[in-house]
């Protein structure tokens, strides 16, 4: 089937999200995080993107950002081409770590910029991984509040005040935004289904998971849906397609 042409935004402003391939893990470790901002600073320098807000989740990335003086086609090839030779290298691994397509969502006016904004920061909240947005370290939140960041503020700043983040960012909402499917709600939070999936298989990474024996892996898969883990969670942890584990 052809793939349908991306939607043009007039004002050049995309809500983008890329996720590991069958929605595995794409980040096991402090390190791995620091290496997708230390690229998404270099692609900034390198294409003229400009950066609005940022959410680096455990299997997926959001970004909210403006085209650059190149089509975001080669900003993401060549992103994601450097992350996974160092993700590969560091990881011992082999082979497509990113879905092959990003997605994208046209952002044409302040309004859905603001929402879009909004979406993006309270991610880990509403995946259960913090209480606050604030608390999340891997999110453009702080750095709006905190006067250091490397991404664009000022844009943000003209539709939201300042003074006014905080309240909008907690303010009750139901903003839809583009995002990943996920189950409606997981067995476990992904801090613990690492913990378990630790805890069982000995294995920090997908990576590592990957390198056990096939009847190995099943028995964990096993162990693993009976410790509560949800069939996506397995797969985001483990790198194995949703088909194979349901059917284990």
């Amino acid at each position: 089937m052809p793939r349908t042409a991306r939607k043009k935004s007039e004002s050049q402003i995309y809500h983008i999200m890329l996720r590991g391939i069958n929605k595995q893990n794409i980040f096991e470790e402090a390190e791995d995080y620091k290496k997708m901002l230390e690229l998404l600073q270099y692609c900034v320098e390198k294409s003229g993107v400009e950066i609005y807000a940022y959410c680096l989740m455990t299997n997926h990335i959001h970004l909210l950002l403006k085209e650059g003086n190149e089509p975001l086609g080669i900003t993401f090839r060549r992103l994601g081409s450097k992350f996974v030779y160092w993700y590969n290298t560091k990881y011992q691994r082999t082979g497509h770590l990113f879905q092959d397509r990003f997605r994208s969502e046209a952002v044409e006016d302040d309004s859905y910029f603001a929402t879009v904004l909004r979406y993006i920061h309270l991610n880990p909240v509403q995946g259960g991984l913090v209480k606050n947005a604030s608390d999340y370290l891997y999110s453009s939140y702080n750095g709006y509040l905190n006067n250091n960041s490397w991404f664009n503020t000022a844009k943000a700043f003209t539709i939201l005040p300042k003074k006014n983040f905080v309240a909008f960012h907690q303010e009750k909402n139901d903003d839809k935004c583009m995002d990943i499917i996920e189950e409606q709600q997981p067995h476990l939070t992904e801090e613990k289904a690492k913990e378990v999936m630790h805890r069982v298989t000995k294995c920090r990474s997908s990576s590592e998971f990957q390198a056990l024996e096939k009847e190995k892996k099943k028995d964990y898969i096993r162990t693993m849906k009976k410790k509560g883990l949800s069939i996506r969670q397995i797969s985001r942890l483990t790198g194995e397609s949703y088909y194979i584990i349901q059917k284990t």
